[in-house]
């Protein structure tokens, strides 16, 4: 289902072929926040922006136009380990793209007036984060317990940090980081597949092979808290978390189970059921799991009227409790698999999502997993694996909790 190649200097592609008219493509990079240091806090974000703002081709102009000019959309986003630059179009101007991707990452200029405009752009977008406490819980939350790690940074960075930002220091972050071993050509169309390795190696083979010195050795320690801070505003939001297991794990697919059942997108989750469905105490509350390279964090929020606060944190209490102390039924246990295989299929129904779950997957353990072998994994789980897992994970000594009040 999957194809595969590697380029000379290290560039790996992954591909699936479709029928559409439509091709999603783009490009994987294992940078992230945590690999920034010092004053490069919010450099990889900051680089997302700024690699489209003039190349030694093409200005800012000229670039935004070379893909939305044909009806298709330029886009890029950071996380904590990776940055992505893709792009949907028409089939027919699928090497018009991978073109433009080569340009920008490897001729981007940094024109001093662009990035200076553009410091204002990633400014406001921090102040409307901050005026987003459904968001910036998040974010807090991880400040707090990966405190004196670099997981613990923002990935938007500090405003002191942004506005010291020039072309120099963008550069000198790019060259170290933007190597070749760490890149992954994605690409889920209506293409032959000699084509796409031919167009990869015209637009990207002629760089010569470059490895990264970013280290990700030191492994995060994790703080326990309990916070609550004053932020003013109509709602309480409430987050609880905790330690989960990381990506490489075996346990991965059972604890993504889990925190389906608990509280994922779905109206039955046990979360929605027990607390919005039974007393509608809040809009929103969702449990999500957050896998990195060496850690991971599970967690709940919640956003809630203040009366309903402490009954809000016994119920859901309650329902972590429940996980550890009683074990799924078969029926239980069968449905919720069912239920996560059939969310994943519709997932990756959408191309463009598939597209960047193969791009991450590619990029973090070298290959893809079908969805008959997902499949496999998930009917696999056991309700003891989901007991257990319970058990190490929601122990309260373990539960860190933030509110804004």
């Amino acid at each position: 289902m999957y194809q595969y190649h590697t380029l000379k200097n290290g560039i790996k592609i992954v591909f699936r072929q479709n029928n559409s008219i439509v091709t999603h493509s783009g490009v994987y990079i294992n940078i992230g926040s945590r690999d920034e240091k010092g004053s490069d806090e919010g450099m990889a974000h900051f680089i997302e922006h700024s690699i489209f703002k003039g190349t030694e081709h093409r200005r800012a102009y000229h670039i935004l136009n070379r893909i939305d000019g044909v009806g298709g959309e330029l886009n890029a986003f950071t996380t904590k380990e990776e940055t992505c630059i893709y792009a949907s179009s028409l089939s027919i101007h699928l090497e018009r793209c991978l073109e433009l991707f080569a340009d920008i990452i490897f001729h981007s200029t940094f024109p001093k007036k662009e990035i200076e405009k553009e410091k204002d752009v990633v400014l406001e977008e921090i102040n409307s984060y901050k005026d987003t406490p459904a968001d910036l819980i998040y974010d807090d939350f991880e400040e707090y317990i990966f405190e004196g790690h670099p997981l613990a940074h923002n990935i938007l960075g500090t405003r002191k940090n942004v506005k010291a930002f020039n072309s120099d220091s963008i550069r000198n972050f790019l060259n170290s980081n933007y190597t070749t071993d760490r890149m992954v050509i994605s690409i889920v169309g209506n293409a032959d597949f000699k084509k796409v390795v031919h167009l990869c190696e015209r637009y990207f083979g002629d760089y010569g092979q470059k490895t990264s010195s970013a280290d990700r050795s030191v492994a995060p320690q994790y703080r326990h808290f309990d916070l609550s801070i004053k932020r003013h505003t109509h709602q309480m939001h409430i987050m609880a978390g905790c330690p989960a297991v990381d990506t490489y794990d075996d346990r991965k697919v059972a604890f993504s189970l889990l925190n389906n059942i608990i509280g994922g997108p779905a109206m039955n989750s046990r979360l929605n059921v027990a607390i919005r469905e039974k007393y509608g105490f809040c809009y929103t509350i969702e449990s999500q799991y957050a896998p990195f390279s060496d850690a991971g964090l599970f967690y709940i929020y919640a956003g809630i009227d203040s009366d309903a606060h402490d009954r809000c944190l016994e119920l859901i209490r309650n329902e972590l409790f429940r996980f550890r102390e009683q074990l799924l039924t078969t029926t239980q246990l069968h449905a919720a698999q069912q239920q996560y295989i059939g969310q994943m299929a519709i997932n990756n129904e959408l191309s463009l999502n598939e597209m960047q779950a193969i791009g991450k997957s590619c990029l973090t353990f070298g290959h893809v997993d079908t969805l008959e072998e997902m499949q496999r994994d998930i009917e696999a789980v056991t309700a003891n694996e989901i007991r257990d897992l319970a058990n190490e994970t929601f122990d309260d000594d373990k539960l860190s909790y933030l509110v804004y009040a």
